[in-house]
């Protein structure tokens, strides 16, 4: 039977700390479910705890990307190889709630391309993380909902469902970080396309450390930041890597 959501984990060297997180995604996620553990490596430590699970419980599928390193060519080859009409991003470091999973999928069956687990709405929270990173977040999500009116007050999460059918139509350009949210949203607003939000309460990681390169990648997102305040676009219309100009 085709799932309802095809769940899209991008996972760097988690190593046995990724069990506990599956197990809770598992029982979280009651929806039918293909969740694809997307790695960079066959070396990866991830690899190996994922096999395991995916013994116990034919819902996981470790996946192995061939695009390249990064978790922006991970979460591609992830959209890439799903099969449900909607597609939710999640990370696997444990700080996004996948009790939202269920509730996003049903937003974007209802005929939104982009649903987004939102910090910054009214009941949701960032609890711990970087101070300036957590600033520049905010400060792009918020100016981006009340000056670009993108449908989110949190654009640059990367905890969200999709619709797959939009995100074919508009393909997936990025190749740095974690910039498709930003960019899926930005795209969604330039097309006119229906974007909502529900809160979430991001919980900084307990294990491990962060891949995040705020200096690296922000250039990347203020692109994507960029991109989003120009003018309607109709279905076939140049995107950005076709005409910088926008």
């Amino acid at each position: 039977m085709k799932p309802r959501v095809s769940v899209v984990v991008t996972a760097y060297n988690e190593g046995e700390f990724i069990v506990s997180y599956l197990e809770r995604l598992l029982e979280s996620v009651t929806l039918p479910a293909e969740i694809l553990v997307v790695y960079d490596s066959p070396d990866d430590t991830t690899a190996p705890w994922v096999a395991k699970c995916a013994e116990a419980d034919s819902r996981i599928v470790p996946t192995l990307n061939t695009y390249g390193p990064g978790p922006a060519r991970a979460i591609r080859f992830g959209f890439d190889h799903a099969v449900a009409d909607v597609v939710v991003v999640t990370m696997a470091d444990g700080c996004d709630d996948p009790m939202q999973i269920d509730p996003l999928v049903r937003l974007v069956e209802r005929g939104v391309v982009v649903a987004a687990a939102s910090r910054y709405m009214r009941g949701g929270q960032q609890i711990g993380g970087p101070f300036l990173k957590s600033r520049v977040s905010r400060l792009a999500g918020r100016s981006l909902h009340l000056l670009a009116h993108v449908g989110t007050r949190d654009a640059t999460n990367s905890f969200k469902a999709y619709s797959a059918d939009f995100v074919r139509m508009v393909g997936i350009e990025s190749e740095a970080g974690f910039e498709v949210g930003l960019e899926l949203v930005a795209k969604a607003r330039r097309h006119r396309r229906r974007v909502a939000e529900i809160p979430t309460i991001w919980l900084e990681r307990d294990f491990g450390q962060s891949r995040f390169q705020l200096a690296k990648w922000l250039p990347h997102y203020f692109r994507w930041y960029r991109y989003a305040f120009g003018p309607k676009l109709n279905s076939g219309q140049p995107t950005p890597s076709d005409r910088e100009g926008d």
